[in-house]
């Protein structure tokens, strides 16, 4: 099964197609989309990525599968980002793009999973509880 899988991704990638995969974290949710290019290029939600992830962190964070697995493929990323802050925005992108490395060549996947960019984070924020003012904060105790 697997192998029909990864057929189809290279057949999609050799007609110049693309490769889709989602990343998620806290909130956000990230689509991402992979084609082969001559050089590197991405976007996200209509935005070059440095516009949209300003900081040298944030950027590093979306091209970290890239660098780390040390892949000599060019990629052009196009990504749909919604919901959560711009840090957890820059995590699910980059579960995303380490998905569609691993659709695009099976071979990554012992690389990618090692870095840990293919578990999905699953912290998320708790709920308020009743009678509390957050979700474990409770109101000033008075004996009186």
């Amino acid at each position: 099964m697997t192998e029909t899988n990864t057929a189809k991704a290279v057949k999609k990638t050799s007609s110049g197609r693309y490769i889709e995969a989602i990343g998620r974290r806290k909130t956000s949710s990230a689509r991402v989309r992979i084609t082969e290019a001559t050089k590197f290029a991405a976007s996200v939600n209509t935005k070059s990525f440095e516009d949209y992830f300003q900081t040298q962190e944030l950027q590093a964070i979306l091209t970290d599968p890239f660098k780390k697995i040390e892949i000599d493929q060019k990629f052009s990323v196009t990504v749909r980002v919604t919901g959560g802050g711009i840090h957890s925005q820059a995590e699910a992108v980059r579960h995303g793009i380490a998905r569609a490395l691993v659709k695009y060549d099976e071979e990554n996947r012992k690389k990618v999973k090692k870095l840990g960019f293919l578990k999905r984070d699953p912290r998320m924020k708790e709920r308020r509880k009743f009678g509390l003012k957050k979700a474990r904060k409770a109101p000033q105790w008075s004996k009186r």
